[in-house]
């Protein structure tokens, strides 16, 4: 960044102003090196549009999730002539979206109609919080529908027999479990594919093209992966919750269900700590059934690899 100022001359106020960024903020970023110091004028310090394009590129940085040591090495590498193109258009390929839908809007009148025809504010209140639903500055009567996939499925398992407020709370633990297989399936990308694009420098602008090229390729193998299993667990248990509704499959007996298994003082004192002594118990079979999930994808996205390294021509 060249340090002679251009164009408009700025106090600091009146870069604070034009540019979001407190005069604290400011200072903070000249003594870590972000910002170049301004030019001495007399007894005054001016600063240029060329300070005012730097903090806009910072903050665009810090929203897309850089921490600031990360947008000073980025920042180096731009004015050492590197360019930014590469990582941004990472960058740009993550934070896109991961799903061919398209938001749509609806009224609250289409919006009750859908849902039997009596208004719920709980239930609407309940939806935006969920971010099913998102609310139109300046219209009280109009959403953003960000999935209408996922809004349909609601009025269809509402039309069924379900109540809203089940619907709610299924939603709600359902997002949490696909948030971990999400999580699970980011660390074991980055770890066995992303790992050597992802080191203490900033990639270069070919690692980072490369890097985006492959998240398109792994893209669609989480949702892939999920669908498929998600598919075996549902004929699974459908089948067996019906054999057993039928007779044709009676229930393990009381004493298969549970075994008593030691868990250290120390780890149960601290689980206590975490949900309380009543809920121990029950927290820690849905951690360990979130483990052996977990540990289950793993191994199905490494077979998936396997098959691959083996259909690759040698």
């Amino acid at each position: 960044m060249d340090d002679e100022p251009a164009g408009v001359a700025y106090r600091i106020e009146d870069l604070a102003h034009h540019s979001g960024a407190t005069v604290r903020t400011i200072r903070a970023y000249q003594d870590r090196g972000l910002l170049p110091r301004p030019e001495r004028r007399g007894r005054a310090n001016v600063y240029s549009d060329a300070h005012l394009a730097r903090l806009r590129q910072i903050a665009d940085l810090l929203d897309r999730g850089y921490t600031l040591a990360s947008i000073k090495e980025l920042l180096e590498a731009w004015d050492a002539g590197r360019g930014l193109g590469g990582v941004l258009g990472l960058v740009a390929e993550v934070d896109g979206p991961w799903t061919d839908e398209e938001a749509v809007r609806i009224s609250r009148a289409e919006l009750d109609e859908r849902f039997g025809g009596h208004p719920d504010d709980t239930a609407v209140a309940d939806a935006v919080e969920l971010g099913v639903l998102e609310r139109v500055p300046g219209s009280e009567d109009t959403f953003l529908v960000p999935s209408p996939q996922e809004l349909a499925v609601a009025a269809e398992l509402y039309e069924a027999g379900v109540p809203l407020s089940a619907i709610s709370g299924h939603l709600r633990e359902l997002r949490g479990q696909v948030e971990h297989i999400a999580s699970r399936f980011l660390e074991f990308t980055s770890e066995h594919v992303f790992a050597r694009y992802l080191g203490e420098h900033p990639p270069t602008d070919a690692d980072a093209a490369e890097a985006a090229a492959l998240v398109r390729r792994l893209r669609p193998l989480a949702r892939q992966t999920v669908d498929a299993e998600l598919a075996r667990a549902m004929r699974l248990f459908a089948n067996r919750n019906l054999r057993r509704h039928l007779g044709a499959e009676q229930p393990p007996a009381p004493a298969d269900e549970t075994r008593s298994v030691a868990v250290p003082a120390e780890t149960m004192a601290a689980v206590e700590r975490l949900v309380g002594a009543e809920k121990a118990a029950e927290f820690i079979a849905v951690a360990a059934e979130r483990e052996v999930r977990a540990r289950a994808l793993d191994a199905l996205a490494a077979n998936h690899a396997d098959l691959r390294k083996v259909d690759e021509p040698s």
